[in-house]
């Protein structure tokens, strides 16, 4: 509620500003009426979406109102009356170009002053795959529990599982955390293979990869679902490994915890391309491009 009312008090301070910067929604519930506020009372509005969050729960069964009441029409909305709409994914550009040609495309970006690469490919104790995430899409590392179970028979290795403290698996040792900002990039260091698995769904098709792009920056070499947007990120074998099938994890996984030059080549070839392709510094310039058309004067 305090939220709503925040969003309330806005409305009279939106036409101080030359752009308002709307992500995802002004507010989550319900219909339409407060972007439609926001809109009459912005002079220019750049409408950032990362998600394919108008999608409906189908698979859930759920009552067409709860998608009302999760207001999966109020991106659409935005597309349609924004001035310009900043997406993360060719899927979701192409998408919001039914309703908005002003659009641009722009992955997920890291700031690689924070993120900074590891140096040492050395085994420290005992081998980390890890995986960073939510307690939302914790369900996806679940993908992978097979894979996890049959590589703890053959070899020493510990789960580790930043965003979900509940996360669990039998036969498998795993430390889960809960995500922290201020500790986020120290245990993303300390994994020795990151892991990105992804179920074969429409909505992966609206994710940017960010996950992957994190253990990229600094130097976690990467094993991800080859599915979605990953592949403009990764190619695989120079800067990660792309796989599809059980078997596919398992030999990846394996040949990694067994070959230090190949992590450290593959790790070394991640943070080159986040720097060259996907850090803030490598993007700032297109934002910037974006802002100044907006707030260039008209002749």
């Amino acid at each position: 509620m305090s939220g709503y009312f925040g969003r309330f008090y806005y409305l009279f301070r939106l036409s101080r500003y030359d752009i308002v910067y709307i992500h995802l929604w002004v507010t989550p519930f319900g219909a339409s009426i407060f972007e439609w506020l926001y809109r009459k009372f912005s002079w220019k509005i750049i409408y950032d979406i990362d998600d394919l969050i108008y999608l409906s729960d189908v698979k859930s069964k759920a009552h067409p109102l709860v998608n009302i009441i999760k207001g999966r029409r109020k991106p659409l909305f935005l597309m349609k009356m924004a001035d310009h709409v900043i997406t993360c994914t060719p899927h979701l550009d192409n998408f919001v170009r039914q309703f908005n040609v002003q659009t641009t495309d722009i992955s997920s970006t890291i700031n690689t002053d924070i993120y900074r690469p590891k140096q040492n490919y050395n085994v420290q104790d005992k081998f980390i795959i890890g995986w960073s995430g939510s307690h939302s899409t914790s369900k996806y590392l679940h993908l992978l529990d097979d894979v996890f179970k049959d590589l703890a028979k053959k070899h020493s290795f510990k789960l580790v599982v930043m965003g979900d403290p509940s996360f669990a698996l039998d036969s498998v040792e795993v430390e889960a955390l809960p995500w922290n900002e201020e500790y986020e990039v120290e245990v993303i260091r300390r994994f020795d293979v990151g892991v990105y698995p992804l179920p074969d769904e429409e909505w992966v098709l609206g994710k940017s990869g960010l996950k992957a792009l994190q253990y990229m920056s600094a130097g976690v070499p990467t094993v991800a679902t080859a599915i979605g947007t990953i592949f403009r990120i990764i190619e695989n074998g120079e800067n990660g490994i792309l796989v599809r099938t059980q078997e596919e994890w398992n030999k990846a996984l394996t040949t990694l915890m067994e070959n230090e030059e190949l992590r450290k080549s593959l790790g070394k070839s991640a943070v080159q391309t986040v720097e060259e392709k996907y850090s803030v510094n490598a993007n700032k310039r297109v934002y910037l491009n974006i802002l100044g058309t907006l707030t260039q004067p008209k002749h």
